[in-house]
């Protein structure tokens, strides 16, 4: 297993679908496109788990053998090798990824993933989600490129004058706990009181049945209680501060339900995106994780600038302001990565379903949201407890059956795709 992280165990279901598309793939029928859903970090091991030893096996068990490695090429971030080091853009490199500049047209970045998935030694893997969003049972809406990427394949092929069918194949990922860790929950959660100077509650009192209704009881409103502290703290630092009121911030916060916090929730993160837009001139148009990615990639167009790719020759007073500079865009980014973690908030999503996985998600990205404000890192996150990471493959939505649609109106077909894949990745995760 994955050493430093929770996850103990990977289990796989419908890896047969995956077997006979790679057999396919190899006898030169079809290109096809892995979308994989992206709720935590950890997502590409298990990925990586799925193609190198979980394939294999079943093709074995199957009867079927392959001439090549089991593998794909991969789309990732291109921001990730910034703020994770050079070094991870040299792996993703050698492991067959190709960058994408989210936020902006990125023609080089889109021109590499098309030609990966019409001509590509393997396959193609990709988020849908984009970043991944903290939740395992929530899907955030897809973005479309992944439709558009299916269907400029398609258009490759028919110009090259080439057989093969076109076709995506959902993944959906999901983690679950072993044993339910409410002791370091309830741990986690004192702590994250502490920070916010909230009086201590008592201590969990043991369950007498099975455990998991009763705790919730005693926690939930705890954790109601330190989101509404933290939501009252930070609608204060924007209204006092960035000239900002939130009228909505005059109800009394200790009463609000799930619901009404998370309307709260969204005017304070339509708030916290404004600071940041204001500052670098943008627009605040689109989605929320549109608008993220707009700042971010504003942020770095300030940080790593083209004239910058060699300090050795400026001055000391140009590279002085040169990191002035940086530090303005790293604190506006700053307001961007608060609204990052709550992109997929509902407010409803423990009261709903109350599990202990939904209960240290929602956990956890508070306490990363305090980290921040803290000014340290949010990563790496606490281990709460082992986990078993369940993985699913869903059947193959073709694209090619879709073409005809997409001649008659781009924008509807893609969106009809996207939908599709929207669906069908919730439904692998439902169960």
């Amino acid at each position: 297993m994955k050493q430093n992280s929770s996850i103990k165990s990977v289990e796989t279901k419908g890896v047969e679908e995956l077997v006979r598309a790679f057999q396919a793939f190899q006898a030169g029928e079809v290109r096809f496109m892995i979308a994989f859903r992206h709720p935590s970090a950890d997502d590409a091991y298990c990925l990586m788990r799925l193609l190198w030893h979980d394939v294999p096996r079943v093709a074995r068990q199957m009867g079927v053998t392959f001439s090549a490695p089991i593998h794909s090429h991969f789309i990732y971030d291109r921001g990730i090798p910034l703020w994770a080091g050079r070094w991870v853009g040299w792996l993703y490199a050698k492991l067959g990824g190709t960058p994408i500049q989210r936020g902006k047209v990125d023609r080089p970045g889109l021109k590499s993933a098309r030609s990966l998935f019409a001509q590509g030694q393997f396959p193609l893997a990709a988020a849908p989600e984009g970043g991944n969003n903290g939740h395992t049972e929530i899907v955030s809406p897809l973005e479309p490129g992944i439709a558009q990427f299916g269907f400029w394949c398609v258009e490759d092929l028919q110009k090259a004058q080439r057989p093969e069918q076109v076709m995506i194949i959902p993944l959906g990922i999901r983690y679950k706990y072993l044993t339910p860790p409410w002791g370091a929950i309830a741990q986690l959660l004192r702590t994250l009181e502490q920070d916010l100077g909230l009086d201590p509650a008592p201590e969990l009192t043991p369950p007498t049945s099975s455990g998991t209704a009763e705790i919730i009881t005693q926690l939930y409103p705890r954790l109601l209680r330190l989101g509404r502290h933290l939501l009252a703290r930070m609608e204060a630092y924007y209204a006092d501060f960035y000239h900002r009121p939130l009228p909505e911030s005059e109800q009394n916060i200790d009463t609000l339900d799930g619901t009404a916090l998370a309307k709260r929730l969204q005017a304070l993160l339509d708030t916290a995106l404004q600071v940041a837009e204001s500052f670098f001139k943008l627009p605040g148009k689109g989605n929320t994780i549109d608008r993220c990615r707009r700042i971010e990639q504003a942020g770095w167009d300030w940080i790593y600038r083209q004239e910058l790719s060699h300090p050795q020759q400026l001055s000391a007073v140009d590279q002085g302001l040169a990191d002035r500079v940086a530090e303005e865009a790293a604190l506006r980014m700053w307001h961007m990565r608060l609204v990052e973690g709550f992109v997929a908030v509902t407010g409803q999503y423990v009261s709903q379903k109350p599990t202990v996985e939904r209960f240290a998600e929602t956990l956890l990205l508070v306490r990363d949201t305090i980290t921040l404000i803290k000014g340290e890192s949010p990563f790496p996150r606490p281990q709460l407890g082992p986990q078993v990471a369940q993985l699913t493959v869903g059947a193959p939505i073709s694209v090619s059956d879709r073409w005809d649609d997409y001649r008659q109106g781009r924008r509807q077909a893609v969106a009809n795709l996207t939908e599709a894949l929207q669906m069908a990745l919730q439904g692998l995760i439902a169960a």
